[in-house]
């Protein structure tokens, strides 16, 4: 027997959508989404983006799929280059020059 009051009671239909193929799916959710669609029913459901599902990853597909990330790197040098050195920062400092030991320990 199930333990009661620990499982979610908002279930409701959601289409999941994978963006690498275009590939949807309708099944019960109660993630929280904005965005809707328009399912093959005629009926409109919150609709989740996924990036894989088992019609892109490469161990259901048995074979590997180019997965374009040129974009998401794009995005992230624009949004991170703001933290990069300015000509007006201080330098950092030097650090402390370490000399080596000789092998053996023997002179």
């Amino acid at each position: 027997m199930m333990k009661s009051g620990i499982h979610p009671e908002n279930y409701r239909l959601v289409v999941f959508k994978d963006m690498s193929n275009e590939y949807a799916f309708l099944s019960r959710s109660t993630t929280n989404t904005k965005e809707t669609m328009v399912w093959e029913d005629g009926n409109e459901y919150p609709l989740v983006k996924i990036e894989v599902s088992h019609k892109s990853h490469p161990f259901y597909t048995g074979k590997a799929q180019f997965v374009d990330t040129a974009g998401r790197i794009d995005k992230f040098r624009r949004k991170y280059n703001k933290f990069k050195e300015t000509p007006d920062a201080p330098d950092a400092p030097d650090a402390p020059e370490v000399s080596e030991a000789p092998a053996g320990g023997d002179e």
